[in-house]
């Protein structure tokens, strides 16, 4: 999602792509559809149209307006009834769980899912975890002038059309998906900072990990808990890692206009953080990102507070900062100031 794209969502695609399915569908009411039918796989070139039709099932994801269909029904789905009511808190940092399937059209020369193509599936399944999480608050950040969330510095609510803006992606490839094969998109919210809302996104085999349990009612099969052993042995809990293709960290920023929406803003507007002392933003770099705070032992047992979010927050933070700090590699570009090596054709 780029600035600006949500804003044109609801007035202008989603009235547009109704008014075509509309027009589509009472053109499809006169149509002799037995006909047709009969005559596609009956008919002369039958064995052309069938190819031609088994090709298309097989690549759906990768046709003309493939992405586009698919990011656009992770907004509606979640924005028009998906999406439960209320959420509790503790599913901030739960995971987002997508399915896909290698199409051929996406296996390179080496009989894979090519490389490229996994950032498409992450704009599907991060618009699936970002519109499932965080809906009910883009009204809210939306309507700033009535709601007065976001405040410019003389304390006057920020004007603009809110819109949610990629930053970055990273992608850490650890085994091959082959052509046709089925797998799962594990994304989550790893943290954020003032400015960055960080995402983490596992490409998983397919049907080999269940979570202990689901929220609301798109669900799937769900596993036990995993049990300590007994006299405070080591736990059984099981090697997940290997059951990784890849694992990406995506960054997004949220804005009104051209003014940045600090995180925390929008996730506290979709209800999903604790009330905190003093409020999630500090007067001060250091303080708005929480490490001025000091937390103290965390009960993971007790009841999900501030302070077991902050925890869960500064743990991403670790990775997340890493990531964040690959942005000063803009300053290596000195465009060719010893040269270059050539110009090539067909990029």
């Amino acid at each position: 999602m780029s600035t600006g794209t949500l804003s044109l969502f609801f007035p202008v695609f989603v009235p547009a792509c109704a008014a075509g399915l509309a027009y589509a569908g009472h053109r499809a009411m006169y149509l002799d559809w037995k006909t047709l039918l009969l005559y596609f796989f009956t008919g002369p070139g039958r064995t052309s149209r069938i190819i031609l039709l088994v090709f298309a099932a097989l690549n759906l994801k990768s046709l003309p307006l493939g992405w586009t269909a698919r990011v656009f029904h992770s907004f509606l789905f979640h924005m028009l009834g998906a999406r439960p009511k209320t959420l509790p808190q503790r599913a901030l940092f739960h995971y987002a769980v997508t399915s896909s399937r290698t199409s051929l059209l996406e296996t390179d020369y080496n009989i894979h899912k090519s490389n490229s193509t996994y950032f498409a599936d992450l704009d599907v399944s991060r618009s699936h975890l970002v519109t499932h999480l965080l809906a009910p608050g883009m009204p809210i950040v939306g309507n700033n002038q009535k709601n007065k969330l976001v405040l410019d510095k003389d304390g006057n609510p920020v004007k603009g059309s809110f819109g949610i803006a990629l930053g970055a992606v990273f992608c850490s490839f650890r085994r091959e998906i082959g052509p046709l094969q089925g797998y799962e998109m594990w994304s989550r919210i790893l943290c954020w900072d003032r400015k960055w809302l960080y995402i983490v996104t596992h490409f998983v085999v397919k049907g080999k990990v269940k979570p202990t349990s689901w929220h609301g009612k798109w669900k799937g099969p769900t596993r036990s808990k995993v049990v300590l052993k007994e006299g405070g042995g080591e736990d059984e809990v099981p090697d997940w890692t290997k059951y990784i293709h890849a694992t990406a960290v995506s960054k997004y920023v949220f804005k009104l206009g051209r003014f940045t929406v600090h995180p925390s803003i929008m996730i506290h507007a979709s209800g999903l953080l604790p009330e905190r002392p003093g409020g999630w933003r500090g007067g001060d770099e250091e303080e708005d990102c929480g490490e001025m705070v000091d937390l103290g032992p965390v009960d993971v047992e007790a009841e999900w507070d501030w302070k077991k979010v902050e925890a869960e927050r500064r743990k991403g933070l670790e990775y997340a900062k890493h990531f964040g700090a690959l942005d000063g590699t803009n300053s290596l570009f000195d465009g060719g100031e010893d040269g270059a090596i050539g110009k090539f054709p067909v990029g």
